[in-house]
């Protein structure tokens, strides 16, 4: 996303502010890299508070007050080129408190004790809050400045009135570990809480479920810091349902908040399962909360469609998570489910703009060893690519036949092909311990490379499945800067 981009899109803003049009194509070319703007970025846009037609995509956009905080060291009047903001470092101006929406803490005083809830960071939310029922598929950004340390986690959640929708929120915290959050939608852009719900178009592919994939933040010298943009890119899911038939019997329930089931139909070609078609969709922010959707080429909204019949992706695109490699390079990471095969996969696409992409195909399946971990497939990747080496990790959600869930990792030096497992073993597996928060089943893991004052650890949260199918977000920390040695949060050690 080239600075072209960025004027582009705020020219779009302005004219959209006056004429609102159906459909907003934003430029096509990708530029240097800078520090993240400190904001809080908010979730889909005409959702929070009140839904917005996709008509008036950047008048949403024109009403947002709060101002994202950038380190303006990196940005320079001479490089009119749309930045990625891929450092960690803030400029020292504080974002206002949230104020509005009761923002309560999410302390665990009230959780199982350490025993079993050890790595528990983020709990379901209070009774009749709009993620109650269930949570998952977070996504953690850690910013710093010179005097304070500030971390923001999108997820998706469901209330207990309808279990079966995920919406999307926001939560803060100083530390990456206690969060503040809100019972309901945010009401500025100070807020935290729920900032994005299903669209209301019923064409649309995103009217049933939502949930984050990723959250890339975009600057500009010609639009400079108070007009930075984020760019949320997300897993939209419709009501239409996909049948598939497998030859081997299914025998789990693939659980939320991947919004898709497996289910045993006995029959005489073997098991025959239904999921909820899922598709990659992108939204923007000015201010990380109100959230304007971008319609992607796909008659649907979204930015592309499933493959042909005989293509490994041809069921739904689930996922999206999307890396910045350089100008004009922008690379995203999906799963999907390869019926030929019987395993979820993991595939990669790439872009010029972040809008347009053209899928590379299939990089990784299932383990070749009988009995891994993830021998029935790999889903929900999360790549990084590596500050000290540049090389690229993904840690990913690896699913056995017995439909256990644990984590994996796997490395590549280029971030496109040949990745390698590491020792073709999990890192991190479901807890052991009977009654434990996430004895059930791990995943949707989210890695943080810690610079800084932070050392040179690396932070891994991800979704837990305990007993009755209760949701949780944990985290695992490494020691050191060893991404192989990740164990359970237990406290600070002074």
């Amino acid at each position: 996303m080239e600075v072209a981009a960025a004027s582009g899109i705020m020219a779009a803003v302005n004219f959209l502010h006056t004429s609102p049009t159906t459909k907003v194509t934003v430029p096509t070319t990708l530029s240097t890299p800078c520090s993240w703007p400190s904001q809080k970025p908010n979730t889909l846009a005409l959702c929070v508070p009140s839904s917005v037609p996709r008509t008036n995509f950047l008048s949403v956009l024109t009403r947002c007050s709060t101002k994202p905080d950038t380190d303006t060291n990196n940005e320079t009047d001479q490089n009119p080129t749309l930045q990625h903001n891929s450092n960690s470092k803030t400029s020292s101006n504080h974002p206002s408190q949230p104020n509005s929406n009761a923002a309560i803490s999410s302390s665990l005083s009230e959780s199982p004790p350490p025993s079993i809830s050890r790595g528990l960071v983020f709990d379901l939310g209070l009774t009749n809050s709009w993620d109650s029922a269930e949570i998952g598929s977070p996504v953690v950004k850690r910013f710093l400045s010179d005097d304070e340390e500030r971390w923001y986690m999108w997820y998706c959640g469901s209330s207990t009135e309808n279990p079966c929708s995920d919406l999307v929120g926001l939560a803060i915290s100083s530390n990456g570990i206690h969060w503040e959050r809100g019972n309901g939608p945010v009401r500025s852009s100070a807020d935290v809480g729920l900032v994005m719900n299903c669209s209301q178009d019923w064409w649309a592919f995103d009217t049933s479920s939502i949930s984050p994939g990723e959250v890339v933040i975009m600057s500009s010298a010609q639009v400079r810091a108070s007009n930075a943009v984020y760019w949320l890119y997300y897993t939209g899911y419709s009501s239409e349902k996909v049948n598939f038939s497998d030859d081997d019997s299914s025998e789990f329930d693939l659980k939320n908040p991947e919004k898709f089931h497996i289910y045993n139909l006995d029959g005489e070609n073997g098991s025959m399962g239904k999921i909820l078609k899922s598709l990659p969709g992108l939204a923007i922010s000015q201010d990380g909360r109100y959230w304007a959707r971008i319609e992607g080429e796909h008659h649907s909204g979204a930015l592309f469609d499933v493959g042909s019949d005989k293509d490994w992706d041809s069921l739904f695109i689930s996922s999206p998570q999307v890396v910045f490699h350089g100008n004009g390079d922008l690379r995203m990471f999906y799963h999907s489910f390869d019926v030929e095969n019987g395993e979820f996969g993991i595939g990669i696409a790439r872009s010029r703009d972040g809008i347009k992409w053209v899928k590379l195909g299939k990089i990784m399946g299932g383990g070749g060893i009988r009995g891994s971990f993830d021998e029935f497939g790999v889903k929900n990747p999360c790549v990084v690519r590596n500050r000290k080496d540049g090389k690229y990790v993904m840690v990913y959600e690896g699913v056995g036949v017995d439909g256990k869930t644990s984590i994996g990792l796997a490395m590549s030096a280029d971030g496109l092909e040949d990745w390698r497992r590491f020792q073709d073993k999990a890192v991190l597996e479901t807890e052991s311990k009977d009654g434990s928060w996430d004895n059930m089943g791990i995943g949707s893991p989210c890695l943080v490379q810690m610079d800084g004052d932070g050392g040179d650890e690396w932070r891994l949260y991800y979704r837990g499945i305990g007993s009755g199918g209760r949701t949780g977000i944990g985290l695992a920390v490494s020691e050191g800067n060893d991404i192989t040695s990740l164990r359970r949060w237990t406290g600070f050690h002074l």
